[in-house]
């Protein structure tokens, strides 16, 4: 490659929400930007939280006021760009007098409902549960409140996907081995993972959005003290065949003053988390501990009539959630904002680092740290991302867009439809073109996942493996047999070998 083919506004590090985030934002304000991350997209923090845009109902208890606020602005914006991946959903909270007193909840919902403007989202109420209800007959009063599902690994795909559409390079299985500032310019050396080539570029901006990682980039790639140190918590949950067929979630009180969502998941099923336990040692090797599974199954069991034990647990996953370290005590007490760090300027080149954040404000967040970017780039364009849809939201209604399928394509099965909507919205058309009949989807792997879905994923969405496909790009995991899963292993061992992500020039 030449000079100006390697050089760069902007490197971003880290491939979870807000580097994908940030690369986004910042490749359609107009900066040439390249983003790289380790392993898969989505692969750590970010696929593995508890899959809900929400304001923190809990959070105004730590008095988050302007975190709730902020949250709770956002989660209409996010609705509104990828209805596809996230919907609204309605939460019951179940009154027990000796947890939580009834006023102290209605004033937190009343906070809940006008913090900030709602204009998709129902407000709050109280409910009476009847002798229908799914919870033990004890509990005969509760609340409701709304909030909204997100499918998580998927949002950090398609931000990745708009980033790479307005321009920014976008670079998986790929390491940034070393970074070293010059001057007014930074030389990186990336590391394709999957090919062991290496590749060196200069930009004149860095951002390190590694999560997890952010500290450690300090040391391992900069050779530069970190300004600050996150606190590493691990929080885990556990996937069982449905505890009820209500289409709301349930939010339980526990008390110890934890919280523990209980959501209907992949039709199927329930998601129980989250546990909140301080963390050291390599995020990736985070797993849940036979204690967490007790402690979350426990608190099921004091509520619902349907009782759990471990041997219902058909999945589980545990992600270590970078936060900021600036204060004791518990880790369900440590904040969820963010802050980012800014080091350099002027005659030296920037480099800002991400330390905290959540998912429902990780757009508010790229903006932010955008706009700081492109102080130092005058001429960069304005922010845009609050009304932009992500690729395949370009819809309004569900509905309305699997009756558009039914007609375009009455060959396809209905539930098939459906997860296509819910899965990639529009952009179903593209993973559709030329198929005239279920015949032209190709092998069926089984669970309803064909040749032509993992070719689309592999071609368009960075998928390389099995796991990329039917745990991050997918929940098919949750269906398919230890069999079925060797097959798609098989089918990608024979697909061509993908380009090296760096250049041999």
């Amino acid at each position: 490659m030449s000079a100006a083919e390697t050089d760069y506004d902007l490197v971003v590090v880290g491939g979870g929400v807000n580097g994908t985030g940030i690369a986004m934002d910042a490749a359609g304000r107009g900066l040439k930007t390249l983003l790289c991350e380790m392993n898969d997209l989505a692969s750590a923090t970010s696929s593995s939280s508890s899959k809900l845009i929400h304001g923190g109902l809990r959070y105004l208890e730590h008095y988050e006021f302007k975190l709730v606020r902020q949250a709770l602005a956002e989660r209409e914006s996010l609705l509104r760009n990828a209805p596809h991946i996230m919907w609204p959903m309605r939460f019951r909270l179940p009154y027990q007098s000796h947890l939580r007193p009834a006023w102290m909840i209605r004033t937190g919902l009343f906070l809940y409902d006008h913090l900030a403007k709602r204009e998709l989202l129902k407000g709050s109420n109280s409910i009476r549960f009847n002798g229908n209800s799914p919870l033990v007959p004890e509990i005969t009063r509760g609340f409701e409140y709304s909030d909204g599902w997100v499918d998580d690994a998927r949002l950090v795909v398609l931000t990745a996907k708009a980033a790479e559409e307005k321009g920014a390079r976008v670079m998986t299985r790929t390491r940034c081995e070393r970074a070293e500032r010059s001057g007014d310019h930074w030389s990186v050396t990336l590391n394709d993972r999957l090919t062991g080539k290496s590749e060196t570029i200069t930009c004149k901006a860095m951002v390190n959005a590694t999560g997890p990682w952010v500290s450690a980039l300090f040391r391992e790639s900069l050779n530069i003290p970190a300004p600050k140190q996150i606190r590493m918590v691990k929080g885990s949950h556990i996937v069982v065949p449905k505890i009820h067929d209500e289409p709301e979630a349930y939010i339980l009180q526990n008390a110890d003053e934890r919280i523990i969502f209980v959501i209907p998941y992949e039709d199927d099923f329930s998601l129980v988390g989250t546990t909140d336990v301080d963390y050291e040692g390599d995020p990736k090797k985070a797993v849940i501990s036979d204690e967490e599974v007790d402690y979350l199954i426990g608190i099921v069991n004091d509520y619902f009539r349907n009782k759990l034990t471990p041997d219902d647990v058909v999945w589980s996953y545990s992600g270590v959630r970078p936060l900021m370290d600036d204060e004791g005590g518990d880790a369900q007490k440590a904040s969820r904002d963010y802050t980012f760090e800014v080091d350099g300027g002027d005659d030296k080149a920037p480099l800002i680092s991400i330390f905290g954040g959540k998912i429902t404000t990780y757009r508010k967040l790229a903006e932010a740290a955008t706009d700081r970017i492109c102080e130092f780039f005058p001429n960069a364009g304005p922010n845009w991302t609050r009304s932009a849809p992500l690729p395949g939201g370009d819809f309004t209604s569900q509905d309305d867009l699997l009756n558009e399928f039914k007609i375009s394509y009455p060959w396809l099965p209905t539930g098939l439809a459906q997860r296509y909507v819910r899965t990639y919205g529009t952009r179903t058309r593209t993973l559709l073109d030329g198929c005239e009949s279920m015949e032209d989807m190709g092998h069926h792997f089984g669970a309803n996942l064909y040749a032509r879905e993992i070719d689309y994923l592999t071609g368009h969405e960075w998928a390389v493996d099995a796991e990329d496909i039917v745990w991050r790009r997918t929940k098919l995991g949750l269906r398919l047999t230890a069999a079925e899963l060797s097959s798609i292993r098989d089918h990608l061992a024979n697909q061509p070998a993908r380009p090296s992500a760096v250049s041999t020039a």
